[in-house]
């Protein structure tokens, strides 16, 4: 499977504009600062550009724009999916070996600043990613019996409902009320639920770490 860059920037403007957006960043940052925390603060200009861009569009989309999108993507989903959920949890280890080095550091607010916000922009953005590839393996899917079941009769769905399916798992670690149709979309359920575990594990670990340094 050849990845052609134009090919990429076409069917994920959003995410092709974080990516750029975040690189800046990190290397626009003073060589003085820790290489890690230059990383950090690339991967969080990334995380939260690629949110609010696919949030303002979301906020605006009908289930036809949903359907050009997902037109426009294509068999990379799954191995961009891949990289971006390994990124996710790369970004939690950066941020354990940040808040270690920053025991002995003057700034301990504003690395424990930092680490809030790359907790939160990640885990949001798992849910916005899943919601985006659930939505297209919905709607290239020209079958009458469509891989997900919503619980309304005649439903067209929108992002509002796929968001509501994508942040149940990222919350619960379990589906909704909508029905899981087919194998694949399974595998994709299986692999969420499975990030989301250990991410929100890690999440509660921090948190006690965090709250245990600020308060002694």
């Amino acid at each position: 499977m050849s990845f052609r860059l134009p090919s990429i920037i076409h069917s994920r403007p959003h995410l092709s504009t974080a990516i750029v957006l975040g690189v800046a960043a990190g290397a626009a940052l003073p060589d003085a600062w820790p290489w890690l925390t230059r990383l950090l603060v690339g991967w969080d200009v990334l995380v939260w550009t690629y949110l609010a861009t696919m949030g303002w569009m979301m906020l605006q989309a009908d289930h036809h724009d949903i359907k050009r999108a997902a037109c426009r993507q294509d068999e990379k989903g799954p191995v961009i999916l891949a990289v971006l959920s390994l990124a996710v949890m790369l970004s939690l280890l950066a941020i354990v070996s940040q808040l270690a080095n920053a025991k002995a550091s003057s700034d301990l607010v504003e690395h424990y600043a930092l680490a809030v916000l790359t907790l939160t922009g990640s885990w949001f953005m798992v849910g916005v990613m899943f919601c985006s590839h659930y939505a297209h393996l919905y709607y290239i899917d020209d079958s009458d019996d469509k891989p997900l079941g919503f619980p309304d009769d005649d439903l067209v769905p929108n992002y509002w409902d796929f968001l509501y399916f994508s942040f149940t798992i990222c919350v619960a670690v379990q589906t909704s009320d909508v029905s899981v149709r087919n194998r694949r979309l399974r595998k994709v359920v299986l692999g969420q639920s499975v990030l989301c575990f250990f991410y929100n594990l890690a999440i509660l670990g921090l948190s006690i770490n965090i709250a245990a340094s600020l308060l002694g």
